[in-house]
């Protein structure tokens, strides 16, 4: 969410909803016992660079300690920390899931940044034989699709350091079987790990959270393999636990390490459909107008709740988490469930309840099994062995 009073003009482009709470949401998130906050995510720019910097603000009013975006990359990027009686903990955000133009920007000595988010991107490759490659040829050379790019790049508005394939955006390379191949951008994860060294030199334990949508095959319980090597490097930097979230719902658990990847932990508090306006973009969308209001927009894109995550019964419970640490090793990982109210209308659910339901930790069970978790079930609390 951004967290503001209309202080920001709605941006060309959204997270999916323009996602807008009051400010006063944070007593209730403070009241839950919420003291760290994430930042990066693909709403942080619903309403430019005016909602980011509002949030900004309210977030430093309630005294709470957040990371992941602000006015420039070195602060979208620094790790953020927080003095507790167990010890100090530092949280890194990013996201892999943005527009572009939301990068936050690296100031120089004679020009400002810009403000963004701590971006995690990636790089998509497609691999197809010999034969596919020469066709991909053909074809972009009789619809001339590549023309633009080519010309930008020999008067050198654009740069292209690849020996791959261009086909409009995509990228190809020969291979013997056909593949998908996604990894993160060099310069995106090498200021990650920057960032993870700084700060396991300057706190007791440190936390990296990663906002990503990103699917592999269409399913969103399994992760794209750029997160994967992109956690993977934050711990051999010093993190000690990686939080992920995005697709809302949950994903595997892997231990690498010694130390939890939660490659997401799906849904906790879920409202983006009580927001009380929405910019002209979404209307026009669902070939709405000025006369139609926000209630009828959402009905239009979920099809009165028959479509969507309001019809998708794992967007509406999860897990909490719990790790106990003892000089920097876990010694136990707990998962209690939770749901948030599958099938109620929209302005009652989202709300989250501890419930003894096992169906919930049988499926984050049965998703970590490719990892080599185990997780075992009892009296309705899951437990990971390491």
């Amino acid at each position: 969410m951004t967290l503001h009073e209309l202080e920001g003009y709605p941006s060309a482009e959204s997270g999916g909803t323009w996602a807008m709470a009051n400010p006063k949401v944070l007593e209730d998130l403070k009241a839950y016992g919420f003291n760290l906050f994430a930042r990066a995510n693909n709403h942080t720019l619903d309403y430019s660079y005016g909602g980011l910097l509002a949030t900004n603000r309210y977030l430093n009013n309630y005294n709470l300690i957040h990371a992941g975006a602000g006015e420039n990359l070195a602060t979208a990027s620094a790790p953020k920390y927080i003095e507790t009686h167990s010890g100090r903990v530092a949280l890194i955000s990013a996201t892999s899931t943005f527009h572009n133009s939301w990068r936050a920007g690296e100031q120089r000595p004679d020009i400002m940044g810009r403000p963004g988010v701590n971006p995690l991107g990636y790089q998509t490759t497609y691999v197809v034989t010999k034969k596919e490659i020469e066709s991909l040829k053909k074809i972009a050379d009789l619809t001339t699709m590549n023309t633009e790019r080519n010309v930008t790049i020999k008067e050198g508005f654009e740069i292209d350091n690849s020996n791959e394939l261009t086909f409009g955006p995509l990228r190809f390379k020969e291979g013997s079987e056909f593949k998908k191949e996604t990894k993160p951008l060099t310069t995106d994860i090498e200021r990650l790990e920057k960032s993870v060294f700084e700060a396991q030199q300057q706190a007791d334990i440190v936390i990296v959270s990663i906002h990503s949508h990103e699917m592999k095959e269409g399913d969103k319980e399994i992760h794209e393999d750029f997160l994967e090597i992109a956690s993977k490097k934050c711990i051999d930097a010093g993190a000690d636990a990686i939080v992920g979230h995005g697709p809302h719902v949950l994903r595997g658990i892997e231990i690498y390490k010694n130390k939890p990847i939660f490659y997401s932990l799906g849904n906790f508090i879920f409202q983006n459909e009580t927001v009380s306006v929405l910019p002209a973009d979404f209307y026009d969308k669902y070939n709405l107008s000025y006369k139609h209001g926000v209630a009828e927009a959402l009905n239009k894109r979920s099809k009165n709740d028959t479509k969507g995550l309001a019809k998708n019964p794992s967007v509406w419970e999860s897990v909490i988490a719990m790790w106990n640490m003892k000089n920097k090793q876990i010694t136990s990982i707990e998962l209690y469930p939770v749901e948030l109210g599958f099938g109620l209308p929209r302005y009652k659910r989202g709300w989250p309840k501890l419930t003894n339901k096992e169906g919930v930790l049988e499926r984050i069970k049965d998703l970590s099994i490719p990892f080599g978790t185990e997780i075992e079930i009892k009296k309705g609390v899951g437990t990971v062995h390491l």
